[in-house]
């Protein structure tokens, strides 16, 4: 048998409203163990445990709150016979916490996050299929070693490349470029994809003794977008990702802005789909570091996190090939 521990975090999944309405609801207003105990019944095959880490609407989570999950993760994977766990999370910013646990959390034990699009006072809310559908991937074999999973409407996705797609279908969640990595019903996961190689597969960054990350802002650029808010941010903060047009491109104000910057600038894209490398018939700055697949708010994530080691370029960039 199997113990699964439910990490809850709040969201939508634990919200409620006006009975029948799919918005207009409160998030994290359900306590986990309301949550455990409108579930169907399990199998033999698993028992739950579970506690209510915060109760928050996503967009109220912080970056101190994500060091306390990571440090809460590695005390049960180490010290309890804890064998996967499951963490219930709001939508609007799973994408980002997904990828986060997927470079912080040093554990082989299946870490599963998922939620609702739809509260759990709304016709044919989604909440609670996405919740047993998730206890079974972690209880799953074939999850271990996966690195951090997301799993929604009976999808898994890799947390590194799992991103929000829709503001109100109950499939809301998509697998970037790269495709999901396999499906669950019944009970049953069929895998069809691997998290490949690469730096994320095994975390890169190890968080003890860490209490704050360094502040990355995040700055949108747009037709005549005026490239003085380049240095409002920069002044005071250690690192920029640019969320550019195409391949990462923006105009020549902002290249001749950007270029002169002594803190390191990401160039990532508000295209959904595709890579920005450092070559290629654009490249803005030479002192630029290319986000290649990650989106803007994931880029910003890796960018605190590496200038935990360090502030090169040349690492930098190479720490963002490889991850």
């Amino acid at each position: 048998m199997k113990k699964i521990h439910i990490i809850a975090t709040g969201g939508t999944i634990a919200g409620l409203g006006e009975a029948g309405r799919t918005s207009d609801y409160n998030a994290g207003q359900l306590d986990v163990s309301e949550l455990i105990s409108a579930l169907p019944p399990l199998d033999g095959t698993v028992r739950l445990t579970f506690e209510q880490f915060s109760n928050v609407d996503s967009n109220d989570m912080t970056m101190g709150l994500w060091l306390g999950l990571v440090k809460r993760i590695h005390y049960l994977a180490n010290e309890t016979d804890v064998d996967g766990f499951v963490i219930t999370h709001g939508t609007d910013t799973m994408d980002e916490i997904s990828y986060f646990l997927s470079v912080t959390v040093q554990t082989d034990k299946p870490v599963v996050l998922t939620g609702s699009m739809r509260p759990a006072s709304s016709t044919s809310a989604d909440g609670l299929l996405n919740l047993y559908d998730s206890i079974y991937v972690a209880a799953n074999d074939a999850s271990r070693g996966q690195n951090v999973l997301v799993c929604f409407c009976g999808t898994i996705y890799s947390g590194r490349n799992v991103i929000k797609s829709s503001t109100f279908q109950v499939d809301a969640f998509d697998g970037r470029t790269p495709s999901c990595l396999g499906y669950i019903q019944d009970r049953r996961c069929f895998y069809y994809n691997t998290f490949g190689p690469s730096a994320t597969r095994h975390p890169q960054f190890d968080l003890d003794g860490v209490t704050v990350l360094p502040r990355v802002d995040v700055i949108y650029y747009y037709t005549d977008a005026p490239s003085d808010i380049i240095d409002i941010h920069a002044a005071s903060c250690r690192g920029l990702v640019v969320c550019g047009t195409g391949a990462g491109n923006y105009s020549q104000s902002w290249i001749n802005k950007i270029s002169a910057l002594p803190i390191p600038v990401v160039r990532a894209s508000r295209v959904m789909n595709g890579m920005i490398t450092k070559t290629g018939h654009f490249d803005p700055t030479s002192n630029t570091i290319p986000a290649y697949t990650l989106p803007p708010q994931k880029a910003r994530i890796l960018l605190s996190l590496a200038l935990l080691q360090t502030e090169d370029y040349g690492q930098l960039k190479d720490i963002f090939e490889h991850s």
